[in-house]
């Protein structure tokens, strides 16, 4: 029965964003964008809880949600780390664990509808905002993001080409916004009436058509060192999303992994992180 729910709601909502269409393409384009936008997982579980409280720092007033932000000292330069979608600070674990090791300061936070951090949707342009606001704060040396998190961050550097940060690493991270709205048309059955208004929505909003959304055209002039890490067998992200960033960003390397899936917490790939952010 479940599973079958799961099927029919989705092209329920494609039927209702059809038939507002047909009366306002904007109205439809709002509601469609902002079910896409709105966040169903991604709150702090009961056996995360002692591992985040530990390093709570300060609730930050980012816009209209309440950013919770995390610190474990360390005497070297700061490493801010971003999580991706429906996750939270908490998938950060592993790769704290040897930050702290060699002795990096190390900042975190749970974007908005996320972790202990308020809100109900998340966009790019809506977590690049809290990005922006934690990176004049906090002024990290180092950017270190997993999938959304990553695309976030490009995207900030593209809004904001003199700041500080010296090196970014970016960890299963997408490039084409306009794939994900694909994968969404085709799960929900909407037209190409309620595809076209969402277009026009983005543009007039963001600034951006669906296919000028990407962190190819992102880093086209990014001059920061960079490193990629994706897995070819990764299922929620394809790993050639990678390769088209790389591929335009000039100043960057990318490591292509086999069976690591799209979280990548393992070792190897935390002791390259390490070893990049060390390196002169």
């Amino acid at each position: 029965m479940k599973k079958t729910l799961e099927r029919i709601v989705p092209k329920l909502y494609g039927k209702w964003l059809n038939f507002i269409a047909f009366f306002s393409p904007r109205t439809a384009a709002k509601i469609g964008f902002d079910i896409f936008c709105t966040i169903r997982k991604g709150r702090v579980k009961p056996e995360q809880v002692s591992f985040l409280d530990a390093a709570k720092h300060s609730v930050e007033l980012i816009g209209e949600q309440q950013i919770q932000t995390y610190i474990w000292k360390g005497t070297k330069e700061t490493v801010l780390l971003l999580h991706g979608w429906e996750s939270n600070t908490y998938r950060w674990r592993n790769l704290i664990a040897k930050l702290k090791e060699h002795n990096f300061n190390i900042i975190a936070f749970d974007a908005p509808a996320h972790g202990h951090s308020t809100g109900k949707m998340l966009h790019v342009p809506l977590y690049a905002a809290s990005t922006r606001y934690i990176l004049d704060k906090f002024n990290p040396d180092y950017v270190v993001a997993h999938s959304m998190g990553g695309m976030t961050i490009l995207f900030d550097h593209f809004l904001n080409p003199k700041d500080h940060v010296k090196k970014i690493v970016t960890i299963g991270s997408p490039c084409d916004f306009e794939s994900f709205m694909h994968h969404y048309q085709a799960i929900l059955k909407f037209n190409d009436k309620v595809w076209k208004a969402m277009d026009q929505r983005l543009k007039r909003v963001f600034g951006f058509h669906l296919n000028e959304f990407k962190s190819s055209l992102f880093v086209a002039n990014n001059k920061v060192p960079g490193l990629l890490f994706h897995d070819i067998e990764d299922k929620q992200v394809l790993h050639t999303e990678s390769i088209k960033v790389h591929e335009s960003w000039n100043n960057s390397r990318l490591v292509l992994t086999t069976g690591l899936g799209h979280s990548m917490h393992q070792e190897e790939v935390n002791e390259e992180i390490i070893t990049f952010l060390e390196s002169n």
